[in-house]
């Protein structure tokens, strides 16, 4: 009855099942929740930031650097914008380059996709929660329980789209990297990526009495550097530039914050004291930073001081702390808590033109599942529709 079995109704699955449908193709799609497309409708606080004009390959953690660039090549930011757009959801750009629909709401992506699902006849079986997925001959047999029975489908093609382990309450397992494994494929070792980090020790007490406040910086290590707003918490660091930077950390690492990356604060001290020697040190750092943020930084630096009594012992203590504020965070908040999952099916175990597993011809892999982990800011949603549409193409 079906040219393919797709598990998993996220973006992945619901771009595979509609492409197929202009193709011709007939596919049914089995999804653990009750709906498809949880993970779109809580993206970008609810508005779904669905691609970035940006995207390029330079964008993604992978263990193969250009495994991705044949997808994006048979499927582009333009493709993601033309597509939607014919279905009536028009962009408006944010921050760098990010896409949000124009209506500001996540359902109407996944509203096209159900339309589209449903005038192709692709069948969106929801509450089937996948037991087994086994090989037979050529076809592969998948069952699953709904309402208290187990049923068995089977076709020639299997597709697994079911995304990685972040946000356990939307359904999130390891069931693709199990079946991969099941069929002797290698998976690259997983972790939370875009995720907060978390400060113990002597110093949680500090940046938990800044919780709240949000700082303009550049968050770097040796890898790479962002510049986005840094949000302190609780428990420690969140914000965009910190999850940015959290695909690249590893526990035990250290971060380099510069606290004013667009200035030099030793240019500004030279040029207050020139015109105010007696103005306070607090009174400038409180002209560039939140006034909270400004006295917490006494723990740091002389802000008792006015700016003509700073010596050189003090300039170059500011320097380093303003500029090279270093943390060294003492973990994660782990998946719950992660945007997505770094790592998964192993780049070398697929191609890289049709996302089908080199040893086992016929089982496709795509989305978050894989080894390919995009920046924050829509690039994992680029990612999922080019790997959903290349997919298509090819079963």
């Amino acid at each position: 009855m079906y040219d393919a079995l797709i598990i998993g109704a996220g973006a992945c699955g619901l771009m595979c099942a509609v492409q197929a449908g202009f193709l011709g193709k007939r596919v049914l799609l089995l999804e653990k929740n009750a709906q498809p497309g949880a993970k779109i409708l809580i993206s970008g606080g609810g508005r779904c930031n669905y691609t970035n004009l940006n995207t390029s390959p330079a964008n993604f953690i992978s263990g193969n650097e250009h495994f991705c660039k044949s997808a994006f090549s048979q499927w582009t930011v333009n493709d993601t914008i033309t597509f939607f757009e014919t279905y009536g959801i028009y962009g408006k750009e944010k921050t760098l380059g990010q896409l949000f629909p124009a209506t500001d709401k996540a359902k109407d992506i996944v509203n096209v996709f159900i339309s589209l699902c449903t005038d192709f006849g692709q069948e969106i079986r929801c509450n089937a929660d996948v037991m087994e997925v086994k090989k037979e001959d050529d076809s592969f047999v998948v069952s699953y329980q709904s309402e208290g029975r187990i049923v068995s489908v089977r076709a020639p093609r299997l597709v697994l789209t079911t995304g990685g382990l972040p946000v356990r309450k939307l359904g999130a397992s390891d069931f693709a990297l199990k079946t991969a494994q099941q069929f002797g494929l290698r998976i690259a070792k997983t972790a939370p990526a875009l995720v907060p980090l978390t400060v113990t020790g002597k110093d949680a007490e500090w940046f938990a009495h800044l919780s709240g406040n949000s700082i303009f910086c550049r968050v770097s290590n040796e890898q790479i550097s962002f510049e986005e707003n840094i949000l302190f918490t609780h428990w420690g660091l969140s914000g965009p530039a910190i999850l940015q930077i959290s695909s690249y950390w590893k526990p035990g690492e250290w971060i380099d914050i510069d606290l004013l990356p667009d200035r030099k604060i030793s240019s500004l001290i030279e040029t207050e004291r020139n015109q105010n020697g007696k103005k306070m040190f607090l009174t400038l750092l409180s002209s560039v930073f939140p006034r909270k943020f400004a006295e917490a930084l006494g723990k740091y630096l002389p802000v008792d001081k006015n700016l003509a009594s700073l010596n050189k012992s003090d300039l170059a203590q500011i320097e380093t702390q303003i500029h090279h504020f270093r943390i060294k965070p003492a973990g994660d908040k782990g998946y719950d808590r992660a945007e997505v999952m770094r790592g998964g099916v192993a780049t070398e175990e697929l191609s890289s033109k049709t996302l089908e597993a080199r040893k086992v011809p016929g089982l496709f892999f795509g989305g978050e599942c894989v080894d390919v982990t995009g920046w924050l800011g829509g690039y994992n949603f680029q990612w999922a529709w080019a790997s959903g549409f290349v997919i298509a193409c090819n079963i």
